[in-house]
């Protein structure tokens, strides 16, 4: 449903992502890699993020589900951008760290679980993961697409069934869009615990 929404409204959503600022958690989460790191944009919508990093001198690999917005995301930052749903990716320890910005909000609740536990075997132990989640309960529909939202319970709960992962921290933050100052979103610092 959600990816086909963005297909056919990929140009749309591409040209709107572009007009948003960086978020300031992505200053933070470059902090926590190795200089020259490598990170997994992972529903890279855009590529927004996905070429900051890059420019930053990262080693990007960047994924999206749907193949339209995909596309896009591959001419604006000059990578190859793999078209992959979170259930097809299979990587072992390859990233220093996985960006998730407003990505995994799009996995139904009962197999998030699962796409936390699969996602996380791509980092390296001690690697660091950012994911957000517009703030609510509520699993829902809206305009094609279907979110979960996700407050500081619902978060606990989730990463509560993923023990391989650490909670550093976790914030409510405003939404950066300036026709939505009342929409709130959970911003999710994690780390993959060492053995």
């Amino acid at each position: 449903m959600s990816i086909d929404f963005y297909d056919a409204n990929a140009e749309d959503f591409f040209r709107r992502s572009l007009a948003i600022p960086l978020i300031p958690e992505h200053g933070r989460f470059a902090a926590m890699l190795p200089p020259g790191g490598r990170v997994l944009d992972a529903g890279c919508g855009s590529g927004r993020d996905a070429r900051a990093f890059r420019e930053a001198g990262f080693e990007v690999t960047a994924t999206e589900a749907a193949p339209r917005l995909a596309a896009l995301a591959q001419r604006h930052t000059g990578l190859d951008v793999q078209v992959l749903r979170f259930d097809e990716m299979d990587w072992r320890e390859a990233f220093d760290g996985i960006w998730t910005c407003a990505s995994l909000l799009h996995v139904p609740r009962v197999e998030m679980p699962e796409v936390l536990r699969r996602l996380g075997g791509a980092l390296v132990p001690g690697g660091a993961w950012f994911m957000s989640f517009k703030y609510g309960v509520h699993e829902r529909e809206a305009h094609g697409r279907r979110f979960t939202d996700l407050d500081e319970a619902g978060a606990t709960t989730v990463l509560s069934e993923v023990p391989e992962l650490e909670l550093l921290s976790m914030d409510v933050v405003g939404d950066g869009r300036p026709d939505r100052p009342d929409d709130r979103w959970l911003s999710l610092f994690c780390r993959r615990r060492s053995a």
